[in-house]
């Protein structure tokens, strides 16, 4: 039997593409990592997702698959182990549920508040009305997933890393530890996670690159 060949296209900054990092190692998969230039895309990256041309890219046995949320539920169905997913079918629709509402309600907001101009408050608002809206699927648990970390868990990781860096370059805060102090404990729990803590990009490069991508979004915003 030919091994087995796991390959994941990403871009070291990304928060999608971390999604991804973090539902392989949760899993215990062994994979190949290659690293893309952005916006120099290889000729690998446009072979293997020529419709949207974008990182991630999970490559399984020479069969590639796009967009982080299908890579992750893929990962899931195809290692069986630390499942991801419920197995409860309600359960496993509530997690996609607020999966899709993070990234519907949540993710663009924050990316508004982020590059607006003069707007920062009014977006970061939203923002955080819908946070606080997220904050109640914890219902109680430690994790999203309950006691251990699931597919909501990875889908939302990142926005305590997010927040910070939003707090950092634009003064607006995301997050609030008075009025979402679940969450808050939440996002320190899951990032603390040893198998978590260790895929994430050091703070101060990320910060660096972020300030360089805000130049980018509010010159464009002009």
């Amino acid at each position: 039997m030919a091994e087995e060949s796991v390959k994941l296209l990403g871009y070291w900054a990304s928060p999608f593409a971390l999604r991804v990092h973090w539902a392989l190692k949760l899993k215990g998969v062994l994979y190949e990592y290659i690293e893309e230039e952005l916006p120099n895309k290889s000729t690998l990256l446009l072979r293997y997702n020529p419709v949207h041309k974008k990182i991630p890219v999970l490559v399984h046995n020479n069969k590639p698959l796009a967009e982080s949320l299908l890579i992750i539920e893929y990962i899931d169905e195809v290692w069986k182990q630390n499942p991801l997913l419920p197995e409860d079918p309600y359960e496993r629709a509530k997690a996609r549920f607020w999966v899709k509402f993070f990234d519907d309600k949540c993710v663009s907001e924050i990316m508004a508040a982020f590059s607006s101009k003069g707007k920062e408050q009014e977006k970061a608002a939203i923002a955080r009305e819908n946070l606080k809206t997220l904050e109640s699927a914890l219902q109680g648990n430690p994790f999203f997933g309950g006691e251990t970390i699931g597919f909501l868990d990875i889908a939302v990781g990142w926005i305590g890393i997010w927040a910070r860096i939003v707090e950092e370059i634009v003064d607006v805060n995301l997050i609030d530890a008075e009025t979402m102090p679940l969450l808050t404990d939440w996002s320190k729990k899951f990032l603390e996670v040893p198998i978590i803590k260790a895929s994430i990009p050091p703070w101060e490069q990320l910060l660096e690159h972020n300030k360089g991508f805000h130049k980018i979004l509010t010159v464009a915003s002009t």
